[in-house]
């Protein structure tokens, strides 16, 4: 096996010399949908990678690594580094935003040995709106963000993400549909009941023979979602909810 420069990870361990992820998976997603959460759950197993937006250069330089690169090839260097763990299995995340940047460079689905697929998926799409909105109105994107604004309601900009959320999740699902492949489905909210079953789902995917157990605190997760959701989540409905009415589908 050919050597290959140290990758350090966002705790302050380095990968063997040697290390090389010959195996794992793309946790295919959207904003707002749980996604960190479930990936602090794997990566917290210990064995299965550490799946992180690494397609993201912005997001790895602010959470993780200030001279992250933009260039796609080496971010799949760091995908089969950084994002393994030492039993050699690899973890990403991705958006269909992310693959739009890379796809002109890199064909990542090849380039990724033993790939396999994992469609993450909130059952709950006004809720993850609202999440969304709120995200960007107050620069939180994790809990343990500081805010940056207040969160003011908008409903023209709810609704532009329900239906930027139903639109970008149906390309996962006409990928899949078109290439025949067979996901992991998982939704977040039975991640959030029973995660020790969504890790079982994922290290079965992957080929490991050991169950990995959870990590007794697997991710700093805190829920964002309060009683201004709740407000919000009424008077959305209340104003845009009329049930004759059936949404156009248009390029958001």
């Amino acid at each position: 096996m050919p050597r290959r420069r140290a990758a350090s990870t966002s705790d302050g361990e380095r990968l063997s010399d040697t290390l090389r992820a010959t195996r794992g998976y793309a946790v295919c997603t959207l904003p707002r949908s749980g996604s960190n959460h479930f990936c602090d759950v794997l990566g917290g197993t210990g064995l299965l990678g550490r799946p992180r937006e690494y397609f993201n250069g912005h997001a790895r330089r602010r959470y993780d690594d200030p001279a992250y690169p933009d260039d796609p090839a080496q971010q799949v260097e760091r995908i089969l580094t950084m994002g393994a763990t030492p039993n050699g299995v690899y973890g990403l995340k991705i958006f269909p935003g992310l693959h739009d940047v890379v796809a002109p460079h890199i064909r990542w689905t090849q380039v990724l040995p033993n790939l396999t697929f994992v469609r993450f998926r909130r059952r709950d799409i006004l809720g993850q709106a609202l999440s969304w909105v709120r995200a960007a109105q107050t620069g939180r994107f994790r809990a343990s963000d500081p805010a940056t604004g207040e969160p003011v309601y908008d409903a023209e900009a709810i609704a532009l993400r329900v239906r930027q959320i139903c639109q970008r999740g149906a390309r996962w699902d006409m990928f899949f549909a078109r290439t025949g492949i067979e996901p992991v489905e998982i939704a977040y909210e039975d991640a959030l009941r029973d995660p020790q079953a969504a890790v079982a789902a994922v290290a079965r995917a992957v080929g490991l023979r050991d169950r990995p157990g959870l990590a007794p605190n697997p991710s700093s997760f805190r829920m964002q979602r309060d009683a201004l959701s709740a407000e919000w989540r009424t008077r959305f409905i209340a104003e845009r909810g009329d049930r004759d009415d059936i949404d156009p589908f248009v390029d958001p």
